[in-house]
């Protein structure tokens, strides 16, 4: 399979993004980039915890929109284009209560005003925790 990135991205180029977004407040970090995924991890603590301690859903949903609007602003030409989120929605499939979950990101669809992704995440052990699909809308820079 082909590359699936517009140039070079690096781990460190999308580590090195701006860090005044719910992404970085949370503590999300991009680990692994390859020709057509992409891998980020994030704490399960207090910052992700719901009320009963265990991990929330809307974490998990901010991960899996990371990921995904992240991996679409790598298929395009940044600066012609934008990617913006349209449709998200997630199964959360068991409870975390500490460590970090690990998403992976790959593509389901790469059209030229649409993609689809699939997003899949595992705690520590290994164990998926939620899976989540993000469509996202290619449009022009505003």
């Amino acid at each position: 399979m082909s590359k699936l990135w517009f140039g070079n991205p690096t781990i460190g180029d999308i580590n090195n993004r701006p860090k005044n977004h719910i992404g970085a407040l949370i503590g999300i970090e991009f680990i692994e980039i390859g020709d057509d995924y992409i891998k980020a991890t994030m704490p399960v603590d207090a910052r992700t915890h719901q009320p009963f301690g265990i991990l929330h859903g809307g974490a998990s949903v901010v991960l899996a929109e990371t990921l995904g609007s992240i991996a679409s602003s790598l298929v395009i030409d940044q600066e012609k284009y934008m990617a913006v989120g349209q449709e998200v929605n997630a199964n959360h499939l068991r409870p975390v209560k500490t460590g970090k979950v690990t998403g992976i990101c790959t593509p389901i669809h790469i059209g030229g005003k649409s993609h689809v992704w699939d997003i899949k995440m595992y705690d520590d052990r290994g164990k998926m925790n939620c899976i989540s699909r993000l469509t996202v809308a290619i449009v022009g820079r505003i």
